[in-house]
């Protein structure tokens, strides 16, 4: 298939209306390799960039500076239908007055091949000097519905054929415009948030499907989404971005358990990470929350940057929801003490949501001394119960207050 390469790539929209405010770019020096066979995801809140990044390398958009390459083609200059890419939207875009085989052939009927000129018994007529002569030509009606039937049969669509859009459920409708792109077999599948019209559980189903459907075609697939599970579940590296600048990039098991900034953390994870602004001692005591403390063991304390950490360093503190648990006893080192505010019991897990500040009557939104605790509790408190959250210490994360950074050892 292909690799998808970003250099530097800037794209910035000028205001005409407001000449006198700054001009920021939508995306910013992006830099990025994308391996062959690879499926990447791009994730971020709204307006991040993400959906213009993808539509850049697709050439639905113009680059302001910087080089994209398909394999080692530049094609900042290349027309969106000579790049050999395929783009999935999110509306679908299918035809509504077409059948499903007439949507999937449609792309097909348009463009042409390179092959060699024939003669009427299909035989390569040669040039004077005995070499092939090269030429253009459509798909045969014959190679048409070959390509069809095989893509109808990978996505279990062949039943559906002879229907027309809209006697198809919203699942059925996404794999028919999947199916559109695959009949093309393309270099690079570009997939703008394809899911977000359907419903929880068939959002599920299909993660499911696609997941499937990129190891079977074996394609580099590049995806852009603004629901981190979609996220985690589906790429081999994810690509997280906020207002037009690259995050982080990596593994989803990696941006989770190292992020490199406060808003990764934020970002990844359900329920979201807990933030406390607070200060850390060279000892490794961390005081936060209503002045309630941890104390991190030297081994743990030593995963940190220890030149960054001096007396009264001010940074904020973050520990998944999963990352604790509801003890019997106050541990001291380890454990603070929370008074619980709603309680979500959803069967096999309970969250719980809680104020380390006892006398605090502000919102849980808004509170700095707010905190979530993802538990497995037989018997669950009740609102305004006092407990004691036990901190998993090796699972604390610390950033700097001032860059948001981590300053974990990386």
């Amino acid at each position: 298939m292909a690799t998808v390469t970003l250099n530097h790539v800037y794209k910035v929209y000028q205001n005409q209306s407001k000449k006198t405010e700054e001009v920021k770019p939508a995306v910013s020096d992006f830099c990025m390799e994308i391996q062959d066979k690879e499926f990447i995801v791009f994730v971020g809140p709204s307006g991040c960039g993400k959906s213009t990044t993808l539509r850049m390398i697709a050439g639905l958009e113009e680059i302001t500076d910087g080089e994209i390459f398909i394999d080692d083609k530049l094609v900042n200059n290349v027309e969106p239908k000579d790049r050999d890419i395929a783009m999935v939207f999110q509306n679908y875009a299918l035809y509504p007055h077409m059948s499903v085989y007439e949507n999937m052939a449609f792309g097909l009927k348009l463009r042409r091949i390179d092959d060699v000129k024939r003669d009427k018994e299909g035989k390569p007529i040669l040039d004077a000097d005995g070499k092939q002569i090269p030429v253009k030509r459509k798909y045969t009606k014959a190679e048409i519905d070959e390509k069809v039937q095989e893509a109808a049969k990978i996505l279990a669509i062949e039943e559906y054929l002879d229907r027309k859009p809209k006697a198809l459920s919203g699942g059925q409708r996404q794999r028919v415009a999947l199916g559109r792109t695959i009949v093309r077999k393309p270099k690079v599948f570009l997939l703008d948030e394809p899911l977000s019209n359907l419903d929880a559980k068939l959002r599920a189903t299909m993660r499911a499907e696609i997941i499937k459907l990129h190891e079977k075609l074996g394609a580099t697939f590049i995806y852009v989404t603004h629901d981190q599970v979609e996220a985690m579940t589906m790429g081999t590296r994810i690509v997280v971005m906020k207002d037009g600048f690259v995050q982080q990039i990596g593994a989803p098991q990696h941006l989770y358990d190292d992020p490199e900034n406060v808003f990764v953390a934020g970002f990844i994870g359900t329920p979201q990470m807990n933030f406390f602004d607070g200060y850390v001692t060279a000892d490794g005591k961390v005081t936060f929350a209503n002045n309630q403390s941890i104390k991190l063991p030297t081994e743990i304390l030593d995963k940190f940057d220890t030149e960054k950490i001096g007396n009264g360093l001010e940074i904020v503190l973050g520990i998944r929801p999963g990352d604790i648990k509801v003890s019997d006893t106050f541990n001291e080192g380890s454990s603070v003490t929370c008074k619980v505010e709603v309680i979500e019991a959803l069967g096999n897990e309970t969250i719980i949501y809680a104020d380390c500040d006892e006398n605090n009557n502000a919102s849980m939104e808004h509170s700095p001394t707010a905190i979530t605790a993802s538990v497995k509790l037989k018997q669950n408190p009740s609102r305004g119960d006092k407990v004691y959250f036990d901190f998993d210490l090796e699972k604390v994360h610390i950033f700097d207050k001032a860059t948001e950074k981590t300053i974990k050892k990386q």
